[in-house]
């Protein structure tokens, strides 16, 4: 078996709710797509809890202050953990914003062992962090054999307010108890594997790692070997994974140096595009990326981004853009950047995708995002926005608008996939394909000419006739409702309740309307 290499990993619990300025006492949580993704320390002993709707977490809190996800703020924010860091250990690898990597065996040498190394390393992250740690409790260092061991060492010293080094081939015996829903959590195994290693009895990692390596590997393919080697605390490099040949890095020189963040997005998108590209001629994609930028004085940021499932050219891009905008709000830039480069630092083989016998993309496909991308040299990317499935009740909730150079164009399928997490009272599929936000104030009168109405208990007056909007009135051919949707019924400020119709008129139009305080909406149209 190949040498495992020491690693060091720096974990910050909620990083994004640190990011927020919460302070010690504060319930303060971080939503996206309605679900609870980071609390404070505070929010918790209330009783909220990852994975929770944002509605059961304010039922439970009522007092919680709600924070949206924002993965650009927590970047940027989470770059001066980097410096700090960066200053003690060399080739800081950042795995996401409030995670980060480095090589354990030379700085241990350095500061007299690895306890003492870690002591050092979590003063200093804890400095460029702030008072805003103590919202979130204490940020955890583990030192490890690998990175899947030296991961769940780091959220344990969290757990206990301490650094926690695990004695080098003794990996196997700190993972054995551990449960195997550390492979998802941890090492990103899918969470569909580790419910099959429940069904088939294998609770804790020593169990899986007892089994023979062959069989596990004929039964599972290679997510089977790799977490049957990390569960033995063997090298969690994935199936595949190599060092890539030299003069793989793309880079663009600009003469005249840039100024503006916009442009040198735009041209990271090129270079991304290219480098992913490249390695998929050859099925490749990029683990391991380095990103460099060089001023016309000298000045240069340099980092090292790392993603055990590989980095698409959106993903890339990402990354360029929260380096660049740490780099520029750190004050330390004095001139235009001169040098961007991309490097490949580690690669592995492309899994790749079973293509369908129809459907799919096509040449249409490929001309919009050309369109696209020329649209976005033309007036910037921040006026070029694309959908992006967000989840909701409204039709105005379910998507939200996002730059066309941080999308992935090529392959919309994450981008605009259906949420699966449940929305009571959201609308079925198929979505409108017109929705307008805010609504247009319409009026909705029976065959006597007298307005609907809903009662509280959902009973309609009497079958709506006419719908008026536009300036004129259209007969109304079929409906069907109310559906009501009641939210935020805890909350006497932004409580909210409306029920919901879908007519037709005869003309042809098929709206979503909507009655609220007696007030009828026009919300939607299907065409």
């Amino acid at each position: 078996m190949a040498e495992v290499p020491r690693l060091g990993v720096l974990w910050c619990p909620h990083w994004s709710v640190a990011v927020a300025g919460a302070r010690a006492d504060e319930p303060v949580v971080v939503v996206h797509a309605n679900r609870v993704v980071a609390h404070s320390v505070a929010a918790a002993a209330d009783g909220v809890a990852l994975g929770q709707r944002r509605r059961e977490a304010q039922a439970r809190c009522p007092h919680v202050r709600i924070e949206h996800h924002d993965p650009a703020r927590d970047a940027r924010a989470f770059d001066q953990v980097v410096q700090a860091v960066g200053a003690m250990v060399p080739r800081v690898e950042i795995t996401e914003p409030g995670t980060l990597t480095f090589m354990a065996r030379g700085p241990a040498r350095y500061f007299g062992g690895e306890t003492a190394m870690a002591a050092k390393v979590i003063h200093a992250a804890a400095v460029a962090v702030g008072h805003s740690l103590e919202a979130v409790g204490s940020l955890g260092l583990g030192v490890a054999d690998g990175r899947f061991a030296a991961g769940i060492a780091a959220r344990r010293a969290a757990a206990q307010g301490m650094p926690l080094v695990v004695e080098a081939g003794s990996g196997a015996t700190f993972l054995r108890d551990l449960p195997v829903q550390l492979l998802a959590e941890v090492a990103g195994v899918s969470s569909e594997f580790v419910h099959l290693l429940h069904r088939l009895g294998l609770h804790h990692l020593g169990a899986l790692a007892a089994l023979p390596a062959t069989d596990v590997s004929a039964r599972f393919g290679p997510l089977g070997a790799f977490a049957h080697r990390v569960a033995g605390g063997g090298d969690d490099r994935l199936p595949g994974t190599h060092d890539p040949p030299s003069g793989m890095q793309v880079q663009r020189v600009f003469e005249p140096p840039v100024l503006h963040s916009d442009a040198l997005v735009f041209v990271g998108r090129q270079l991304a595009d290219e480098l992913v590209a490249t390695l998929a001629a050859d099925g490749r994609v990029c683990t391991r990326l380095e990103v460099v930028a060089e001023t016309e004085h000298g000045e240069r940021s340099e980092r090292l981004w790392y993603r055990s499932t590989g980095l698409g050219a959106a993903a890339m891009v990402e990354r360029v853009r929260w380096q660049l905008d740490a780099w520029a709000q750190g004050g330390d830039l004095t001139a235009g950047v001169a040098l961007l480069r991309l490097d490949p630092v580690e690669v592995r083989s492309d899994d790749g995708v079973q293509l369908g016998l129809w459907g799919g993309r096509t040449q249409a496909d490929d001309w919009a995002v050309r369109a696209v991308a020329r649209l976005v040299a033309l007036v910037g990317e921040q006026q070029v926005l694309v959908p992006a499935v967000e989840g909701g009740r409204q039709p105005h909730d379910t998507y939200a608008w996002v730059p066309a150079a941080t999308a992935d164009l090529a392959d919309p399928s994450e981008r605009l996939a259906v949420q699966a997490a449940p929305w009571p009272g959201s609308l079925p599929a198929p979505s409108p394909s017109v929705v307008h936000a805010p609504g247009q104030p319409i009026a909705v009168f029976d065959a006597a000419g007298q307005p609907v109405g809903v009662s509280g208990r959902g009973a309609v007056s009497a079958a709506p006739a006419t719908v008026h909007l536009d300036g004129s009135a259209h007969d109304v051919a079929g409906w069907a409702g109310p559906w009501p949707v009641d939210e935020r019924w805890w909350d006497p400020a932004r409580a909210r309740r409306t029920a919901r119709f879908q007519v037709l008129t005869r003309s042809g139009r098929l709206l979503l309307v909507a009655v609220e305080r007696g007030q009828w909406w026009l919300s939607a149209e299907y065409c």
